[in-house]
C-alpha cells in the first residue's frame, strides 16, 4: 500500500500592525493507493494549529509562499512530531483497509 500524504495551510493569524504571522491553521491528509470495493480511496485527516515564535526579522505579510510557510510549520512541530502524525493517518488508513474490531451478531440469528 503507498499512501500519499499532502500538508496544507488553512489559515494564517497574523498582527494588524505589522503582519507578524503568530499562528497557522493547517491540513494533513493522506490518500491510500488502494481502493476500494467502489473505486474510491482510502483516506485518513488530521488538522491543528501551531503558534510560531515572533522572527527577528518580518516578511511582509503578501509576500509570504505557502512553501515558506509550511516550512515554518515542520520547525515548529518538529520532525518527530510530523512523523507521528503522519504515521497516525496510515495507521487509520490501514485500519479502513484491514478492520481489527468489527460489530453486529451472528448471521444465524437472522429473522
Amino acid at each position: 500500500m503507498t499512501t500519499a500524504i499532502t500538508w496544507g495551510i488553512n489559515t494564517l493569524e497574523r498582527e494588524t500592525s505589522d503582519g507578524y504571522v503568530f499562528r497557522i491553521h493547517w491540513t494533513v491528509n493522506a490518500v491510500s493507493s488502494e481502493l476500494r470495493e467502489d473505486g474510491t480511496a482510502y483516506q485518513a485527516g488530521a488538522y491543528g494549529s501551531t503558534g510560531l515564535q515572533r522572527p527577528k526579522k518580518l516578511i511582509a505579510f503578501d509576500d509570504l509562499t505557502k512553501e515558506q510557510v509550511l516550512g515554518w510549520l515542520m520547525d515548529a512541530i518538529g520532525a518527530d512530531k510530523v512523523s507521528d502524525i503522519e504515521a497516525a493517518l496510515e495507521a487509520q488508513i490501514a485500519e479502513q483497509i484491514a478492520p481489527s474490531r468489527q460489530t453486529g451478531t451472528p448471521s444465524s440469528w437472522a429473522n
